[in-house]
């Protein structure tokens, strides 16, 4: 059984025992957290879609870890007017294991 969830403004393919990055969410290592935004449940050839969200489906995770993804460097240049510009970001996240799809 898989699902597709919304979480971070995001969609993601998930199935049960799978560990994902995610944007972060404010929650403890070692906490259970429910994902409500469960917009499509597939088994076999059998799939639900939601309009938008499927009601009463959710999606059980288990919090891993909370980390930062690599640096994006990002450089500005305009040739020719001795501009240049230098930065970097980055990304925060959680690392979640999916514990069950409940639909």
């Amino acid at each position: 059984m898989y699902a597709v969830i919304k979480t971070g403004g995001k969609q993601y393919r998930v199935v049960a025992g799978e560990k994902i990055k995610v944007e972060q969410i404010p929650a403890e290592v070692g906490a259970e957290v429910s994902l409500d935004q469960v917009l499509m449940v597939g088994e076999g050839e059998a799939v639900k879609i939601g309009t938008p969200r499927l009601a009463g489906a959710n999606v059980t995770a288990k919090v891993i870890s909370h980390g930062r993804h690599p640096k994006v460097k990002i450089f500005k240049l305009r040739r020719r007017k001795h501009y240049q510009k230098h930065q970097g970001h980055r990304q925060n996240y959680t690392e979640l294991e999916i514990c069950s799809i409940n639909a």
